[in-house]
């Protein structure tokens, strides 16, 4: 026993695991750091945990077998003990002045036009993350049609301290903070402009998140003064856009892509919804708003897809319910999309802190800048 010990070597180990590549990040899972806490015994046993970068990896069952047979194939291993964790990676140049200090991804789902669902997309990828073990938060930033509070049943009030720093409340594990718990249901939020601006600015500087993996930033739609003050006020390490199929919401999400680009936040990729109308009395799919849409546009606009969600009767309805069909009903054909597109959001946020600063560095504009750049449609 003494002998085969001396033989299974933590160099022979870490080896054959640096033949496990990550599919995304290109590197091996030894040079990225998830290889911890390795543990040979004189059996012959091998243990170790695979911190991973994402409680949502897409990836992380063929990781784990993969180096389970990694392992397996160095002589004298008797068995193998993997153990899953993650721990979420932090936005590029986070420092310790920055806004939304304890936040260390901050998400802005957007969309070119309103009606796409970029509300209900919201809410179920915040749901779908939640349940893959991740800390999340939602902003609610459609001051005018703010519906995230019904969408996720917030039933409690925000507190506010002496110092009126203002603490969301929780519902299914998810913080939200939304228009909606400052104004009565029936009640138009009828503001100005700057008035807006400063009220979104409240929610980003006057909120205590505490420590979240993920903010999710529920834009509204367009691009004017709340996604300008945001962009501004928020440190956003990436932006996904939201679209349905058909053409004329295809050529808002043009505008809505040029935008982030030109304030300089990255756009992680592009979601489908209501792909296809699933019809709960014979299961069929038809194509209601014609079909791959968000495909052809990514594909032109050289973006990840993240992929598409079907137009599900029970997706509305258990939004409107305040019971999103990630929680209510994960294995619906929706349900499993927005799964899929949640560790896909988390995996494009993964590449993006391992390349840095360098996708931040293309756009330098000046804020003074902004108001005529986003004009500017077809540039």
């Amino acid at each position: 026993m003494y002998f085969l010990k001396l033989m299974i070597t933590e160099e022979s180990i870490l080896q054959s695991l640096r033949s496990v590549q990550d599919p995304d990040l290109h590197k091996d899972i030894v040079s990225l750091g998830f290889v911890q806490n390795l543990a040979i015994t004189s059996q012959g046993a091998v243990d170790f945990d695979l911190v991973l970068t994402t409680p949502a990896c897409p990836v992380k069952d063929i990781l784990r077998d993969s180096a389970v047979a990694a392992v397996k194939s160095v002589a004298g291993v008797t068995a193998v003990d993997v153990r899953l964790s993650a721990k979420v990676t932090s936005r590029p140049g986070m420092d310790k002045g920055q806004l939304l200090q304890g936040v260390k991804n901050v998400i802005a789902v957007a969309s070119g036009k309103g009606g796409v669902g970029k509300s209900t997309v919201t809410a179920n990828l915040a749901c779908a993350l939640v349940r893959q073990g991740a800390r999340v938060g939602i902003l609610d930033a459609d001051i005018y049609g703010p519906s995230q509070g019904m969408m996720l049943g917030v039933t409690e009030e925000p507190e506010m301290d002496s110092e009126k720093r203002v603490y969301p409340p929780v519902a299914r594990r998810i913080k939200v903070i939304s228009m909606s718990m400052f104004t009565d249901d029936e009640a138009p939020v009828v503001w100005r402009g700057p008035m807006v601006s400063q009220m979104v600015q409240n929610f980003v500087r006057q909120v205590e998140w505490g420590e979240l993996d993920y903010l999710l930033i529920d834009m509204p739609p367009g691009t004017g003064d709340i996604q300008l003050t945001l962009t501004q006020q928020a440190p956003i390490t990436g932006a996904v856009i939201v679209t349905t199929p058909q053409d004329v919401a295809l050529m808002d999400v043009k505008r809505g892509i040029k935008m982030f680009e030109k304030v300089s936040v990255p756009v992680l990729g592009v979601i489908e919804n209501m792909s296809g109308f699933i019809c709960d009395g014979c299961g069929k799919r038809h194509d209601i708003f014609r079909k791959d849409g968000g495909l052809r546009i990514a594909r032109s606009m050289g973006l990840p897809f993240l992929g598409t969600v079907p137009l599900e009767p029970a997706v509305a309805l258990c939004g409107d319910q305040g019971d999103p069909i990630v929680f209510r009903d994960p294995t619906s054909d929706s349900g499993k999309a927005f799964l899929e597109i949640a560790g896909r959001v988390a995996q494009e946020l993964s590449v993006l802190h391992s390349q840095g600063n360098d996708l931040l560095t293309e756009f330098n504009y000046t804020w003074s800048e902004l108001p005529e750049m986003v004009l500017e449609t077809k540039s």
